[in-house]
């Protein structure tokens, strides 16, 4: 029985070496956005929250199910505890980008990590 190497043929290859380019040049992409200095947390429509992301802190965040706690610490931003029944936003890892969004949706929490005017980062989507 051959192996999958074996049964590889130039364009295989070649699709197999464009994705992993590709991969790399998103993640060094990644790396090299800019470091947020501000955490700035809405609740419905209203800004409840706006503290420097270089201020270890945490902070409870009122949302309709109840309290999430918010932990700021070197890491970044991040979700500790939720009402929420899923606790999607906890496992989304420190925010510390800028543009960087944490997102409690049941609770209607939403964290977004700014930097300075004129650093922010490009939109990833518009809509009239």
């Amino acid at each position: 029985m051959k192996t999958p190497f074996q049964v590889m043929t130039g364009g295989d290859w070649l699709i197999v070496l464009t994705l992993l380019g590709v991969s790399v040049a998103g993640i060094a992409w990644l790396a090299t956005a800019p470091k947020g200095t501000r955490v700035v947390v809405t609740s419905g429509d209203q800004t409840c929250f706006v503290a420097d992301l270089d201020q270890p802190q945490s902070v409870d965040l009122d949302g309709p199910l109840g309290k999430t706690r918010l932990v700021i610490d070197e890491t970044g931003a991040h979700v500790t505890s939720s009402p929420c029944p899923r606790k999607i936003c906890i496992s989304m890892g420190p925010a510390r980008h800028s543009g960087d969004l944490l997102a409690c949706v049941p609770n209607r929490i939403m964290v977004r990590i700014e930097s300075p005017s004129g650093e922010d980062a490009p939109y990833d989507l518009l809509s009239r």
